[in-house]
């Protein structure tokens, strides 16, 4: 990237009313056939247009195409049965019913493709394009064929890794992969969660990230930060085996959060988006805010690997909100821009 503190959301931003019901996770399309297709394509129009009119640099889809991060991916894949549906626990925060692994997982064609080729002929900005990790896919499924974690986790690991190879042909100039489950189980982190992650960018040539928060601003992720005390410290424990992986950079929560900045310095030499907007909030940021934010972090991130970001996806906030935030982080990046230019 030519453009210093390049800027970026982290994933979905809000949907259409018209395409499905507003402020809601995982809800319904209202469209069906043709029309679906089409207002997809739509939205994925109008999300494009409002990260242009913020001045964000790294433009995506903001998910406009899938109704939620993980499952959309694994609805296309065999081997996932998702009538039959058992009630797990989710990143030991909440229970839902889910669907079940019943027999080898299988990627039997492209998934976003398409919806990728679409958005990359709709600007020659770089584009990043969002795919579910290896860990929080298996934390989002019950599993009654592998009967083991890691064992689906690598299985994954290599049904991503077909996608990613395709996406990056289609033009994707940033795969990241969605990991919040990495600020959860940390044994599992080290031990094969970061090198899982490595099998899915095996043979890439474009930038990889891996983008790890406290969750969208639902109450049970609110709830759960509550219990998480004045320093939130989670990141300790997965950032220094992902400073000697072969990752790129590294996504997090920064903004209104109460993780301690001077941990990024232990994935010192990796790129860094830092989530400068809060996603749990209907507040809208200053420019100042936003400034103010990406100073602090960098004290620990050298300026030319400072990404500005928000901190998670956008989708459960109303569409007003969102493009207020969108235009706060253009802003606040320019405004340090030009302060490091001076």
């Amino acid at each position: 990237m030519k453009t210093l503190l390049p800027t970026s959301t982290a994933g979905s931003l809000p949907k259409p009313v018209w395409l499905a019901q507003p402020e809601t996770l995982w809800s319904p399309w209202k469209l069906q056939g043709e029309a679906l297709i089409e207002g997809k394509q739509d939205a994925l129009r109008l999300a494009l247009a409002d990260q242009q009119q913020a001045g964000i640099d790294i433009v995506s889809d903001g998910e406009q195409t899938r109704q939620h991060f993980v499952t959309t991916f694994i609805e296309h894949l065999d081997g996932v049965d998702f009538e039959k549906r058992e009630t797990v626990r989710i990143r030991d925060r909440y229970d839902a019913s889910v669907p079940t692994v019943v027999g080898a997982v299988a990627r039997r064609k492209p998934v976003f493709v398409e919806d990728a080729k679409f958005l990359r002929q709709q600007t020659k900005q770089p584009i990043k394009w969002a795919l579910p990790g290896p860990m929080t896919m298996i934390d989002t499924l019950y599993d009654a064929h592998y009967k083991s974690r890691e064992k689906l986790a690598w299985e994954f690991a290599r049904i991503l890794n077909q996608e990613a190879r395709e996406l990056e042909a289609a033009g994707v100039d940033i795969i990241q992969f969605d990991e919040p489950a990495f600020n959860v189980f940390f044994d599992e982190v080290n031990d094969w969660g970061v090198a899982t992650l490595e099998r899915a960018i095996e043979g890439l040539t474009c930038e990889t990230a891996v983008h790890i928060c406290y969750g969208y601003g639902i109450k049970a992720n609110t709830d759960w930060k509550k219990t998480l005390g004045s320093e939130w410290r989670q990141y300790e424990e997965a950032f220094p085996r992902l400073q000697k992986s072969s990752i790129g950079m590294v996504s997090l929560e920064c903004h209104n959060s109460q993780v301690p900045m001077d941990l990024i310095e232990l994935i010192r030499g990796k790129k860094v988006m830092v989530g400068a907007i809060d996603v749990a909030s209907h507040a809208i940021e200053t420019a100042e805010e936003v400034a103010d934010t990406l100073r602090k972090a960098l004290q620990f991130v050298d300026a030319d690997k400072l990404y500005p970001c928000t901190n998670c996806g956008m989708a459960p906030l109303p569409r007003g909100v969102a493009r207020g935030k969108l235009a706060a982080l253009g802003a606040g990046a320019d405004i340090v821009r030009k302060e490091l230019a001076v």
